[in-house]
């Protein structure tokens, strides 16, 4: 996004009430913390914990509550599944809260923003309980988003991207994976009840996440070798399809990103939570508990 001057109405696209054209908010609607969460009946559930909630908006799978909790200001909102929805999404909360849209030029002063990704997710690994909630150290993108923004190289974890990369690029056609790290302020918040891992983003829910239905696929000789993978004492913890883009595009973005996922699925032992509802309002009620004690 270039920031030295103002934006082409192709570009930066409003809706005739100011607001930008997939979120439909603008910067006052956006609070210091954001919790994505997928699924946009999900929205409702989190904003039910806030003390108030003073904005909604609405339009197409993305869904907007601001509120208050304690003396937070919190937004929740809803992506929709995959990193290219997390492009839009952090592209337009970007420009909601660091450029005048009147205007289309930078504010005088940036933002910073804590945005925690509340997900599902599918372990890979058998000590890995369903049910059990897992706080990514980093995210493993196998989809090339990162790629697309010339800030790519300056957020990488260099040393263990090229390992990862190295391995995945000798034995598999794939796009080129990338590895970007959590926040750590936000790991350090939120690693109670948590396992920690390298969580894998998947282009997709069926091939790239090793599921077969009818297409023949390529992919399950990788998820096995991702079982096995080892480095320095990280591992590769769970499968989902949002992290690796909030951690990359964010860290681009300069805001701090975090994801933690409860485990609805063991791919290693095929098994499946028999009430995933109430999981993960758990994990809502711990990410909450945890933010409104920060200071």
């Amino acid at each position: 996004m270039d920031l030295s001057g103002s934006h082409k109405g192709s570009e930066l696209i409003l809706n005739p009430d100011g607001t930008l054209y997939h979120l439909h908010t603008r910067g006052e609607h956006i609070g210091d913390w954001v919790i994505l969460v997928g699924d946009p009946d999900r929205v409702p559930v989190v904003s039910s914990r806030f003390d108030s909630v003073e904005f909604k908006a609405e339009n197409r799978e993305f869904v907007t509550h601001t509120g208050r909790l304690g003396d937070k200001r919190l937004t929740a909102m809803s992506s929709g599944i995959g990193t290219d929805n997390i492009d839009i999404v952090l592209n337009e909360i970007e420009a909601a809260v660091n450029i005048d849209l009147d205007s289309g030029k930078p504010n005088p002063e940036k933002r910073k923003l804590r945005i925690i990704r509340i997900g599902t997710s599918g372990a890979i690994q058998k000590d890995i309980a369903v049910g059990s909630f897992v706080l990514s150290s980093h995210g493993l993108g196998l989809d090339g988003l990162i790629y697309y923004y010339s800030g790519w190289p300056l957020v990488l974890e260099s040393k263990l991207n090229r390992k990862i990369n190295t391995w995945i690029q000798q034995s598999y056609n794939l796009p080129n994976p990338y590895l970007v790290k959590g926040s750590q302020v936000l790991i350090d918040l939120l690693k109670g009840n948590t396992t920690r891992g390298i969580t894998v983003t998947a282009s997709g829910f069926y091939g790239p996440q090793a599921r077969q239905v009818t297409a023949p696929i390529q992919s399950q000789a990788l998820f096995e070798a991702m079982q096995s993978f080892n480095s320095d004492g990280h591992r590769i913890t769970n499968f989902e399809m949002e992290t690796s883009a909030i951690f990359g595009l964010g860290k681009i973005l300069g805001h701090e990103c975090a994801s933690v996922s409860v485990i609805l699925a063991n791919r290693f032992r095929d098994e499946y939570a028999d009430k995933p509802g109430a999981l993960i309002e758990k994990l809502i009620d711990q990410v909450l508990g945890s933010i409104a004690h920060y200071s």
